[in-house]
């Protein structure tokens, strides 16, 4: 495993290379693999948890048989390709089978996915993958959109794209009737 350290020092040789210099970082650079590594210890802290542990209190439902949506939750992620940021929001939904989560557990699930090296896509499907596994309800949907920084700031460059993702589970993806009730409770 990479120290610390040698963490600092790959981002100073990465700021000798982008700058073409040699002799050592200018006077503006001179803290900055200190505090790149700093803030990649809070982008990327998702590494640290886990769903169970987030998901692990839950609720009995008292008879609630709705749809649960938390619905336009921010979230900020690197792409793992280019790593380049990409942010939007996020739409989690789930119908309750016995028991119901509190939402800020919800938004704290995307976020631990969100924290991590990513792509969109991995970002919808693992989200539904622990709600389903983890709380067993008779359905759970999730939908992001974001803009991608890969996509704004090098290769094509268009400003205003846009990318939607979604993965649906039970009673979302075979009941058009409940789907249809979920978008409508979208704004």
């Amino acid at each position: 495993m990479t120290s610390r350290d040698e963490a600092v020092d790959a981002v100073e040789k990465i700021l000798r290379y982008i700058e073409n210099e040699n002799d050592g970082l200018r006077e503006g650079v001179l803290d900055t693999p200190e505090r790149v590594i700093s803030s990649f210890e809070e982008i990327f802290s998702g590494y640290s948890e886990n769903a169970s542990d987030i998901l692990d209190s839950t609720f009995n439902t008292e008879g609630f048989e709705g749809i649960v949506l938390l619905e336009g939750v921010e979230f900020h992620s690197t792409c793992e390709h280019h790593l380049q940021p990409f942010s939007g929001f996020a739409h989690i939904a789930y119908i309750p089978n016995k028991n119901i989560v509190g939402i800020s557990k919800l938004a704290r699930l995307l976020d631990m996915h969100s924290k991590r090296l990513q792509n969109q896509e991995r970002i919808t499907n693992s989200i539904c993958d622990d709600i389903h596994k983890i709380l067993s309800p008779k359905g759970c949907a999730v939908i992001i959109e974001a803009k991608h920084g890969c996509m704004r700031c090098r290769g094509v460059m268009k400003q205003n794209a846009s990318m939607k993702t979604s993965t649906m589970k039970g009673e979302f993806k075979e009941n058009s009737f409940i789907r249809n009730e979920l978008f409508k409770l979208i704004n």
